[in-house]
């Protein structure tokens, strides 16, 4: 398979993810968007929710995480900056914090996150879910591991979600096409990276679970297969 350059890849992912936001709703039964992932608020709930929680959002998408655990923070003056590289999602996830009440807990940031500035020891929990695996390239995905290590406060949980093992099918032939991400990776490497960040870190959980999620691509029907990763950690 021919390699595909990156602006192509950025703006199919783009066209992709802004049509589907718009056709279909948060929480929408039936769609990606139906519920939050309930490992994301499970590793919040070991964090004291009583006491301000500083909460990164990368990859936030219009909210899907966002706002039910801006939900659990919201009493104790708790905060989520939520950052995405797609205005239009963040927008959304603007008009969805009103929509639920926690407006005040969200701020957004639209940044790639290879670009983002990580602020030393800032944050109590680092969510990012199918996010690091649309950066630019595997050296920056290192180096943004190794800055949410260092804006990390002590005994902060980082929970990080990602596809490996990639593959796209045409439906319509079974023919396998070059998958349009940027990062595509491994599952054991993908792991021997983040135990390499995280060394020294409290290994909370490990799991893997084949996906398979129906996507368009140039405007075709495409099945994505990955073998979805799944890593969190907690600082000493």
């Amino acid at each position: 398979m021919k390699s595909i350059d990156l602006h192509h890849i950025r703006e199919e992912e783009k066209k992709y993810h802004e049509q589907y936001f718009e056709d279909n709703r948060l929480y929408e039964e039936g769609t990606w968007l139906e519920e939050p992932d309930h490992r994301v608020l499970e590793f919040l709930s070991l964090l004291d929710t009583e006491v301000p929680q500083q909460i990164l959002d990368l990859g936030c998408g219009v909210g899907r995480n966002s706002i039910p655990m801006a939900k659990m923070v919201k009493d104790s003056g708790g905060r989520i900056l939520c950052v995405d590289l797609l205005k239009t999602a963040l927008d959304q996830l603007v008009v969805y914090s009103k929509q639920y009440g926690v407006a005040p807990v969200i701020t957004t940031h639209p940044a790639d996150i290879g670009d983002f500035t990580f602020l030393e020891a800032s944050y109590d929990y680092i969510v990012a879910a199918s996010s690091l695996e649309h950066v630019k390239t595997k050296s920056i995905m290192k180096k943004v591991l190794h800055a949410m290590v260092r804006g990390t406060k002590a005994r902060g949980i980082n929970l990080i979600y990602m596809n490996t093992n990639i593959k796209e099918v045409t439906i319509a032939s079974g023919v396998e096409r070059k998958p349009l991400f940027e990062i595509l990776i491994k599952k054991e490497e993908m792991l021997a990276h983040l135990r390499e960040a995280y060394e020294g870190w409290e290994e909370l959980h490990v799991s893997e679970q084949p996906v398979e999620l129906e996507i368009t691509r140039d405007d075709m029907p495409v099945m994505l297969k990955t073998d979805h990763l799944v890593f969190a950690a907690r600082k000493g």
